[in-house]
């Protein structure tokens, strides 16, 4: 997830989020709660890592449990790989084409 924070005093968690525009022409106007500042929020896909936007777009499965423990994809999300920090998965979604392991199982809990 991109953490987003207020680029005249670094608030990070006092924001909101305002959608205006057409489908493929979004804009998202964020606004600081706490110094009333408002931006537009750049959508551009970047690596958290090292910040280029050179990314590669894949999709990683979401997977739950389905009866037991049989676990079954629930849907698909969108995630952007880097070359250069994503070497690995992104040689994984190329000669597969399928959808990339979820980060972490469900497991029950204690």
């Amino acid at each position: 997830m991109t953490e987003i924070t207020c680029p005249a005093c670094g608030e990070d968690e006092d924001l909101r989020g305002h959608q205006d525009g057409a489908p493929g022409s979004e804009t998202i106007t964020v606004t600081c709660q706490a110094c009333e500042i408002s931006w537009v929020r750049d959508l551009t896909p970047t690596c958290p890592t090292c910040g280029t936007t050179d990314v590669r777009t894949a999709l990683q499965s979401i997977v739950d449990k389905s009866r037991g423990t049989q676990l079954s994809i629930q849907s698909m999300r969108v995630v952007y790989l880097c070359p250069d920090c994503d070497g690995e998965r992104l040689a994984v979604w190329n000669r597969s084409n399928t959808p990339l392991r979820p980060d972490e199982l469900p497991h029950d809990g204690d």
